[in-house]
């Protein structure tokens, strides 16, 4: 096996440790008892099929309900009687106007004998889409587009997305009432706040939104007075959700990954799971924490997550934030050591194409100029696809099932020649 291999390998191995069918089942577990009434099952997020699958298999008695994920995820499971519904992401579409209304009906029906269970995952926000008074769709998918478009951190994305909506921040739990809710979440959001998880549709969320303006004007997104006015207007979401469950989380992945790679002759540097900002910067950045960390000589690898985001300079470019990474670190690596990345999103899709992310080595930018492939040009373009394709080294897994932010390994030999 080559190291390209070992590299995809270990990045499965991290993604796969946060996948459903190994992160909800024990959480699951802790519900005492089978309700008087039925189970309804909703949830929304890239993992939400295969978390129903494993939900519909561990709980008892009638369960029902809906969900909503991606295009071309959770095709080949079984979630029994549970719905599922597909929708456009990162910018919702008319199936997550449809998606956010059949979930709605789904929990008003619920009573006080019944028990909802919310299944929450990254990419809930774009997917559960369900404008607030004044807001038309086209306007709410112009702004989230905007702000994807201009480099926003899923944070301020996220906090926008809430006051643009009847049903995020808190605001479904409301409709579930009085029947007990219970959320159980795979996390997408550096820090792990429940409340910032596809934007917190049963967790309640202080009033925010004043910040959300602010941040609209922080990237320069015109709104008109009635949009401004409806986003003043949004009701207030009620303080109380239920239970709530973080059951798998970045920090799960690069442990795993640690774990693995400290059981050989490596040594195993986790640099953190919080990691945001612009990728090519942050790239450049670990360039530098190659030299500060692999001093002594030996093997190693360092290991991040976190979301790094892009600013789209090209809306015609195609790649995304992994690649932008390594095209960062490629051009910044000054260093006698032998180096090997991989940079993955943990869903299995980089930006809006086929690829998980790339690989590079020491070598890479000396092949890119042998074919006449000018790295910074690409990179000024935000055609980084259509640079690791020519290379041979995009990373390819197709959805994983899972979605707990991006998965960065860097194996760096300082050993002496």
């Amino acid at each position: 096996m080559n190291q390209k291999q070992m590299l995809t390998e270990l990045f499965l191995l991290g993604s796969q440790r946060c996948h459903p069918k190994n992160s909800l089942p024990d959480a699951l577990s802790t519900i005492a008892s089978t309700p008087k009434g039925k189970t309804i099952v909703l949830g929304a997020g890239k993992a939400a099929a295969e978390m129903a699958a494993v939900a519909v298999q561990h709980l008892t008695g009638t369960v029902e309900g809906a969900v909503v994920t991606r295009y071309g995820y959770g095709e080949n499971v079984d979630t029994g009687a549970v719905e599922v519904i597909r929708a456009s992401h990162p910018v919702p579409d008319n199936n997550s106007i449809l998606a956010s209304q059949r979930i709605l009906e789904k929990a008003m029906t619920a009573t006080a004998d019944d028990h909802v269970v919310f299944l929450v995952s990254g990419g809930g926000s774009a997917l559960l889409c369900s404008p607030c008074e004044g807001i038309t769709l086209d306007e709410k998918k112009a702004i989230t587009k905007s702000l994807v478009l201009s480099g926003a951190s899923i944070t301020d994305i996220n906090l926008v997305r809430k006051n643009l909506s009847k049903i995020k921040g808190g605001r479904l739990a409301s409709s579930v009432s009085p029947a007990r809710l219970s959320t159980y979440i795979i996390s997408d959001v550096v820090g792990d706040d429940p409340a910032d998880i596809a934007s917190g549709p049963t967790v309640y969320t202080a009033e925010c939104r004043k910040q959300a303006l602010d941040i609209l004007a922080k990237y320069n997104i015109a709104i008109s007075n009635q949009v401004k006015q409806a986003i003043l207007n949004n009701s207030s979401a009620s303080d109380a959700g239920g239970d709530v469950h973080v059951v798998a989380k970045n920090m799960d992945a690069l442990r795993v990954i640690a774990e693995n790679l400290n059981g050989s002759d490596r040594q195993a540097i986790i640099l953190g799971d919080a990691w945001q900002g612009n990728a090519s910067e942050i790239g450049r950045l670990h360039a530098q924490e190659i030299n500060i960390r692999c001093k002594t000589p030996g093997l190693y690898a360092l290991i991040s997550g976190g979301e790094l985001t892009v600013e789209v300079r090209n809306s015609e470019g195609k790649g995304g934030p992994n690649l932008e990474y390594l095209m960062g670190l490629m051009l910044a690596l000054d260093t006698p050591y032998d180096v090997e990345a991989i940079a993955c999103d943990s869903d299995g899709i980089d930006g809006s194409q086929d690829n998980a992310g790339g690989y590079i080595n020491s070598t890479s930018l000396a092949r890119a100029k042998d074919a006449s492939l000018d790295v910074e040009e690409y990179l000024a373009t935000n055609n980084s696809y259509e640079l690791f394709r020519a290379l041979g080294d995009l990373i390819v897994t197709g959805p994983t099932g899972t979605n707990v932010n991006d998965i960065r390994i860097i194996l760096v030999d300082s050993r002496e020649n």
